[in-house]
């Protein structure tokens, strides 16, 4: 298999030295937001008080200085518009008479050269002899992409839709080096803030890192042909999971692993939808008939301090200003006590609708079966 384990970063985790304002809150937008409404005076205000301590990214220059040894015709002018217009008056003979001219004086830059596109169709040609059907074309811009993706990612085409883009673990990152010479399929990949050679990024929408765009139910690869499956954040905004579990478990070569992450506090979050949370047992049986389970655990990444987290920025977040500092000045030991009292609160009383869905303990469903005859009236509209 003609394809080298190689990798390409998309982020990178800025330094005081580093740090790019634009970058930064271009991979941060709920930073970017706050700068808007004044809440943050910067990015750099947030990375300094924050960011450094989260872990927060920021995109990599898509960039670079233009120098004797790199410079690019083509990407210095793609940088560069009014050195194009100035070629175009004939008022420069070319790109690089400009640069020695100017340019190199200037410290102009050009376009960043991506390794991407080599690095995909390498890929790309080694899964091939593994889909279903070897004939399927490639896109235009170098994917595979399958028409039943279309019809059931209608909903992901929204660009308001949040894009996912965690990176991986330090686990996962080793395995991945550990299995340079084979092939990974991530099943719901996302946007990956890292390109591996040997991880086929499967998603319903084609992002810029995605290989192959499809649907988890229906996974257009041959029985047995990975050598390791990721599935992270997925299965949760599937309908039918037990099905999508399936198919990861028929791709799969014998003695294969998976790596299949689920939440179970986390609140409600659509990409584009989200259907079901699940326990560790619920988790398990998806696989138990398919696979060998060796292990289920609670990493960081995964413990309930981010639950605790989410739910109770987000319910701050959904209050008007003065039940928000209500809230806040609450103390743990008011909030672990019998709760029924505290629906009185101004700060239980006032959440909106759709945090009450997002962060409810339970939602209820009222529902009739139709007559025979007619539709009947429906009970009342609970949907947020």
């Amino acid at each position: 298999m003609n394809n080298p384990f190689e990798s390409a970063a998309l982020q990178e985790t800025p330094t005081p030295h580093t740090f790019n304002e634009q970058a930064y809150l271009a991979v941060n937008p709920d930073v970017a937001e706050a700068v808007r409404l004044g809440k943050i005076r910067s990015g750099w205000s947030h990375f300094k008080r924050f960011g450094h301590i989260e872990g927060r990214r920021q995109k990599v220059a898509e960039d670079e200085l233009a120098t004797p040894e790199n410079f690019d015709e083509a990407r210095y002018l793609a940088e560069n518009p009014d050195v194009r217009q100035a070629i175009e008056l004939g008022r420069s003979l070319s790109a690089r008479a400009h640069f020695d001219e100017f340019g190199r004086a200037q410290g102009r830059r050009q376009k960043r050269a991506s390794d991407i596109p080599a690095m995909r169709a390498r890929k790309l040609a080694a899964v091939r002899p593994l889909l279903l059907d070897s004939d399927t074309p490639l896109s235009g811009s170098g994917k595979f992409i399958f028409a039943d993706a279309a019809a059931h990612g209608a909903d992901a085409d929204d660009d308001d839709m949040p894009i996912s883009e965690n990176g991986y673990d330090d686990e996962t990152v080793g395995w991945i080096e550990a299995l340079a010479d084979g092939l990974i399929l991530d099943v719901g990949a996302g946007y990956r803030p890292v390109y591996y050679s040997n991880v086929v990024n499967f998603e319903m929408k084609d992002y810029a890192t995605t290989d192959v765009v499809g649907v988890a139910h229906r996974l257009p690869f041959k029985d047995g042909v990975f050598d390791g499956v990721i599935s992270i954040a997925v299965l949760e905004h599937v309908k039918d999971p037990f099905r999508c579990a399936a198919e990861i478990a028929r791709v799969l070569k014998p003695g294969g692993w998976l790596k299949c992450c689920v939440p179970f506090l986390q609140p409600l979050h659509g990409y584009p939808h989200h259907y079901f949370n699940m326990t560790h047992e619920g988790l398990r049986t998806l696989f138990e008939g398919h696979l060998t389970i060796e292990r289920q655990e609670v990493t960081n990444p995964t413990h309930p301090i981010w639950a605790i987290a989410w739910q109770l920025r987000s319910w701050s977040q959904g209050l008007p200003p003065r039940s928000r500092k209500q809230f806040l000045r609450t103390r743990v030991e008011d909030l672990i006590a019998y709760p029924g009292p505290l629906l009185e609160k101004p700060w239980a009383r006032e959440l909106p609708r759709e945090k009450l869905f997002e962060l409810a303990a339970a939602t209820i469903l009222y529902a009739r079966k139709p007559a025979a005859d007619s539709a009947a009236e429906p009970i009342a509209n609970c949907a947020p």
